[in-house]
């Protein structure tokens, strides 16, 4: 039976997605810190009054790609917000207002309520303070409107502009990786259902017949004893193929088509937002094709449980099946019962069974040396 897949056992594609910025963005923003603070920073002092805001904008954004951005906002936008009017009134810095506008401009995600009114604020602040460099420096009025308070401004709504673009860009991502949860969960159903079905199937028809022949046996057991004697045999074995059947159904062993189970799995996959493709190379006979038909039902209840699987390779020759996903965490083999247990089955009929892992990959593959003869088993590199 097909289970979804539990959220703690998956990284998030947002998640993946905020660690790569990080890896790519971060180095360039500090080596664009390093270059403001040495083009602002006249004497050793500057630098001491300087360099917390750069700190906390590096700091917010490194938080930011964690996720984890509301423990370092508030106080990353006081150390910021204090230095930009110590850059203009005290170190002579047009760049001072960098950090306050790095952690400005991610801090916004989390205001809630008020969200205009709050973009408006930071926009006014970087302007106002800007503006009181005319305090100190009142020869030049046009670069002081332009260096402290046209070209900061303008650069922290573009950066903010960017930053809310982004994080729309996550949302979207977030709402696609709720779409594929529920696609999968959806499946889950669609796969209890067909359980619910051959259960059906099996026990419905069955006790319907019981039902029938113990009515007959109780009118004959007077008028013809031997009569419903044979029918009181006959509902017993009946009884009794119906367990057997209940039981094989429930360890999934009953006996199963294999073009309806690829056709199945495709189904379950596509679902699930899985790529999947199918490479038929050659038939396999009946007596091995409900085996590898229960190996293929295994192998897509483990890749939806256990992976965060992209695409899926089937591919079914004349030796066997051999079932390639990507998508796999960690570089151990997790613990499948399920495949353990169809293994000595496989062995038991003169295959084998075999479950790699290797960059990334899931191979599950199914072999039968009496079709091998002169077939290669299909190799990594042909999955892909």
């Amino acid at each position: 039976m097909v289970t979804a897949r539990s959220p703690r056992y998956t990284e998030s594609t947002q998640g993946r997605l905020r660690r790569l910025n990080l890896a790519v963005s971060l180095p360039p923003l500090m080596i664009a810190a390093a270059v403001l603070l040495f083009i602002d920073a006249h004497v050793w002092w500057h630098v001491i009054v300087l360099a917390p805001g750069v700190a906390a904008g590096l700091v917010a954004f490194e938080r930011w790609t964690a996720n984890d951005l509301a423990r370092v906002a508030l106080p990353g936008l006081i150390v910021a917000g204090a230095v930009w009017p110590l850059g203009v009134l005290l170190t002579g810095s047009p760049n001072a207002y960098w950090g306050f506008c790095a952690v400005g401009s991610l801090a916004l995600r989390e205001v809630r309520r008020h969200r205009a009114l709050a973009v408006a604020g930071l926009f006014s602040y970087v302007a106002v303070v800007g503006a009181a460099r005319l305090l100190v420096e009142r020869d030049d009025v046009r670069e002081v409107l332009v260096s402290y308070v046209l070209i900061p401004t303008a650069l922290t709504v573009l950066v903010t502009v960017m930053t809310i673009l982004g994080e729309r860009f996550y949302d979207l991502i977030r709402e696609l990786e709720q779409t594929r949860e529920r696609e999968a969960e959806l499946a889950v159903v669609r796969e209890r259902v067909r359980f619910a079905s051959d259960l059906h199937d099996i026990q419905g028809h069955t006790l319907h017949v019981v039902k029938l022949k113990i009515a007959l046996a109780q009118k004959m057991l007077l008028r013809d004893a031997g009569r419903a004697d044979k029918e009181l045999r006959e509902t017993y074995a009946l009884v009794s193929d119906t367990i057997a059947q209940t039981k094989e159904l429930a360890y999934a062993q009953r006996r199963l088509n294999l073009s309806a189970e690829i056709e199945n799995a495709k189904n379950l996959f596509e679902a699930a937002g899985i790529r999947v493709r199918v490479t038929r190379e050659a038939e396999v006979d009946a007596r091995a094709g409900e085996l590898l038909g229960q190996v293929l039902r295994e192998t897509a209840t483990n890749i939806l449980r256990h992976s965060q699987a992209t695409q899926v390779q089937i591919t079914l020759s004349e030796a066997g099946i051999t079932i390639v996903n990507d998508g796999v965490a960690g570089n151990s083999l997790p613990g499948l019962r399920g495949l353990s247990a169809l293994r000595q089955r496989v062995s038991g009929d003169g295959g084998e069974l075999t479950v790699e892992q290797q960059e990334g990959r899931f191979r599950t593959a199914a072999m039968f040396p009496s079709a091998r003869a002169g077939t290669t088993a299909a190799g990594w590199g042909h999955d892909r």
